[in-house]
């Protein structure tokens, strides 16, 4: 075990945080659209998949944003179910298949056609109340489940409610919310409130700096570790995030 400081952290921060260590990261994608709707419904694909090695991640996150066009959202709002499924027909990404993502697409459409944006929907579990966002992604992940009827989403969207981590989910959000050289941040939510993206690399780093002692990576875990962070910059605890993780991803 070791210890940290904020002078420590911001360092990192300064030499990591910059657009050249975004690739390979989905993250990447976001930047090829100008508008909220598209960086949205590009994020929340992008981070939906953001799972096992990285170069199998960024062929998936391209292959379907290319089907999608130049405007994503404005594609799945024009594109009926049977559209979608066609679209996506012999897509594998580990474990997901064209249902799967026919699921979260269809999700997207009438989430955008009920609330007006993905943002819209996040918000509308939010409490000024809430420690933390928690509640308002064990509200968002239900709403999308829900939406994405008769398809499945699957493991693409985490089932909140039983302690996942929502790592991909909580990834998103950062790149949502948060506004720096990295992260667009077009939401308008308290980035205080913001849970730290737990990946096996997080969680190292949260055993090595004693923010937790906990073995498992479930969501008590991430609280732990973004309470940590927390006594460094309570405003916003996941700022670190992106300098950290750089050498799980990039080998830096």
């Amino acid at each position: 075990m070791e210890n940290i400081s904020k002078k420590d952290l911001e360092n990192i921060y300064k030499s990591f945080n910059k657009p050249e260590f975004i690739y390979p990261d989905p993250l990447w994608f976001l930047y090829n659209y100008e508008k909220k709707e598209d960086i949205e419904t590009a994020g929340l694909i992008a981070s939906s998949l953001a799972y096992g090695n990285i170069k199998t991640i960024m062929k998936s996150v391209e292959l379907i944003l290319n089907l999608l066009g130049n405007s994503p959202a404005r594609f799945i709002d024009n594109h009926s179910d049977n559209d979608l499924l066609k679209l996506t027909s012999g897509f594998v990404h580990r474990f997901a298949k064209s249902e799967n993502i026919t699921g979260l697409l269809k999700s997207i459409r009438q989430i955008r056609k009920e609330y007006g944006s993905l943002e819209s929907c996040f918000i509308s579990g939010v409490s000024e109340d809430d420690e933390n966002i928690l509640n308002a992604i064990v509200n968002f992940t239900s709403i999308i489940h829900k939406t994405a009827a008769p398809f499945n989403p699957g493991h693409l969207i985490p089932k909140a409610e039983k302690n996942s981590s929502c790592k991909r989910l909580n990834l998103y959000l950062r790149w949502m919310v948060r506004n720096d050289a990295v992260d667009p941040g077009w939401w308008k939510v308290n980035k205080s409130k913001l849970i730290i993206p737990l990946d096996t690399h997080m969680h190292k780093i949260g055993l090595k700096y004693r923010f937790t002692n906990k073995k498992g990576t479930g969501i008590k875990t991430a609280l732990e570790i973004t309470h940590g962070f927390k006594k460094f910059i309570p405003d916003d605890p996941v700022k670190y995030d992106f300098a950290l993780t750089r050498e799980g991803i990039r080998g830096v």
